[in-house]
Formats: C-alpha cells, structure tokens, sequence
C-alpha cells in the first residue's frame, strides 16, 4: 500500500488527560501475588543455571508462569493498539540486588522483543540517574537522562522506552505523558497551515550516532502515516543540529514555527498527563504516538535517597510498519529489530558508566 499522508482532519487513537485519569485499567496493571512469584522463579531459575549478569541470559533461561505472560501479553497489545503507555506496578525492589534487578528487567525486555543501544557507548541497559555530568542539556557531549533537569517533550530513538523504578528522589521527578495522535489533531484544528509542514520532510542531524559511511543527516518529517498507523518523531534540538552541515538546506521560518508549535501544544496543560513513579513500578510508552517530559528533580545527600531509573529501548514483536519517508529507522517493516543507535561501538554495556564531561 502506497504511504497515505493526510494534512486535514481528525485522526482516531487520541486520548486526553481525562481518559487516562479515568480508564486507568487501560494502562496500569498491579501485580498479583502469583505474577510476582512468576519473576521471582523465572530469575531463580535464571541464576540456578549459573547467569550471574544480563549478557549470557536467553528468554529461555528465563521462563515465565502462564499469569506474568498473560500480563506480557496485554502490555504489548496495550502500548500498541490502545493508548500507547503501559505501567506495571508492585515488583518488591527492596527483595533484591541491584544486579539481580538488572536481571530480572533484562528478562522481561527478552520476553517482550529486542532491546537495542540507547547511546553511542552501546548500552543496552542504561541508568537513569544525576551522574553530575559537566555539561548543557542541548550539548553534543551529554546526554540529559544522565543529569537531574527537566526534560521537554519528546520522543526517543526506538519503538518502545521503558523505564524500571528501583528508587524516587525526595523531590521532583514527575513523568508527563500526552498522546501524539492529541497533539496533531489539536494542530489540525488550530493550525492547519503547520500540519502540512510538519508531514513534509525535515532534516535531523544523527548527532555522531549514524551508520557507518552514511552522511552526517538524514531526512524525515515530523508527522507521518502508512497503512492506517501514525508516527510522530519530535526531537527539536537534532532538527537544530542539522543546522551545522553546510549542505543541509537551512530551515525555514515555516518550519521552525511548526515543530515549536507542536511542543507548545504538548505542554498545554489540557493536553498532558503526569504521574509520579514509585519503585518497583516499570513503564512502557509507544514512541510513535505519544511524547514524554519530566519535571526537574532534586537528590537527597546519602546514595538511598537518590533518584535511580533503569532503562530499555525495544525493538517489540508486534510493531507497526512505518512510512518509507521515516529515515531515522533502517528498516519500516512490522515486527523487525530497528532503532537504537546505529553507530554504537560493538561492545554492549548493560550498565551506563559513570562519566565526566
């Protein structure tokens, strides 16, 4: 089928903050005590057979009860045909090591599909947390995950985030999420003249992560749609970047007004949702229809009162295919592993090593 891109018109699969509010059983599961004895044996079963770390484990090594694949199963059908977002709750972090964590997070993302690198270091399992890096939140030498600000709203480099709650800071740290799909019908309606730009094609730097010998940019729009699915791709500071390469065409004023619009549209506060995370909780959000932001944080003085996340990008089994003009990822068809960064060094990490730049 040919790539439908409509510029007019309302889309279906929106939600807004009242929906989420009140059909939390469209997006939050607690676990049951069976479910939690179904990973508890799954990561004993893993250690009986002598893993000690995430890199040697295979889904098979961690084998799951029929109640936590059940729960699996309606997570993936949820984060990609409903709402685009999906929260377990109720993991008892304070039972295990950091590393038996790591563990089992890595043996649900097994289940789940493919996880793929999250930073040109090659992570796979990346930390969260206020590493005090040395830098600004738009330098190309950091990374704001690994700093305690704010986060705009975006949408990161894979099908799927998910994120595991091993501790909150005292202060700050909420999560806001809003529907993608929202956010373009409500520039539909307001500003028609901006949607047509932002279904056209922009240019992105790869910010140093690009395939080997490809150029330093790629070109994709922001909004796109194929085969009856949505896609937004929403990272204003890479549109910027491209703004370096002489070759690339410099932006019109068009343009830059239209993908600012989008993020005044996502932090209209009609038009987002926010949650506070607690530990032992774990979050899936769909990239292609919703964008995410945190507000700042503050840590207290000792290493347990300080804010510590684990995170996944997935490649999951059951994604959309997407437009042919969504240049970011290499390959559009349904189910594939893409996204990540694809010139992350070969050396897998399934720790973030602490850095100063």
């Amino acid at each position: 089928m040919a790539d439908k891109t409509l510029t007019h018109g309302m889309l279906d699969g929106a939600w807004m903050p009242q929906d989420a509010e009140t059909n939390k059983d469209r997006w939050m599961h607690r676990l049951t005590s069976a479910e939690v004895d179904g990973l508890d044996h799954a990561l004993r079963t893993t250690q009986s057979r002598g893993h000690t770390a995430c890199d040697t484990m295979t889904k098979e090594d961690f084998p799951l009860n029929t109640a936590m694949v059940e729960v699996l199963k309606q997570l993936l059908d949820h984060v990609e045909n409903d709402m685009g977002m999906f929260v377990i709750r109720g993991i008892p972090v304070e039972r295990y090591s950091k590393a038996e964590l790591r563990m089992l997070y890595w043996g649900i993302g097994l289940h789940l599909g493919t996880a793929v690198t999250q930073s040109g270091k090659g992570d796979l399992l990346g930390d969260v947390k206020n590493f005090g890096q040395k830098t600004t939140p738009n330098a190309n030498t950091g990374r704001v995950y690994m700093l305690n600000v704010g986060l705009s709203f975006h949408s990161d480099s894979s099908d799927i985030v998910s994120l595991i709650v091993l501790r909150t800071a005292p202060e700050g740290g909420r999560s806001m999420i809003c529907s993608s799909i929202a956010v373009r019908n409500e520039i539909a309606r307001r500003r028609p003249d901006l949607l047509k730009v932002l279904y056209e094609d922009f240019y992105w730097s790869w910010k140093g992560s690009g395939p080997p010998g490809f150029p330093k940019w790629y070109k994709q729009p922001v909004f796109t749609e194929h085969n009856g699915k949505f896609s937004a791709r929403q990272v204003p500071p890479h549109i910027e970047s491209a703004q370096d390469f002489p070759e690339v065409p410099r932006l019109a004023e068009k343009q830059r007004e239209a993908f600012n619009f989008v993020d005044k549209v996502a932090n209209e506060e009609h038009m987002h949702f926010g949650m506070m995370f607690e530990p032992g909780g774990i979050q899936f959000l769909n990239n292609h229809i919703t964008f995410h932001a945190r507000t700042e944080f503050t840590d207290g003085d000792t290493e347990d009162t300080k804010r510590h996340l684990l995170r996944m990008w997935l490649a999951p089994k059951n994604s959309r295919q997407l437009s042919p003009s969504c240049g970011f990822f290499a390959d559009k068809t349904a189910g594939v592993v893409r996204g990540g960064f694809p010139g992350a060094t070969e050396t897998l990490l399934y720790e973030t090593p602490a850095v100063d730049l």
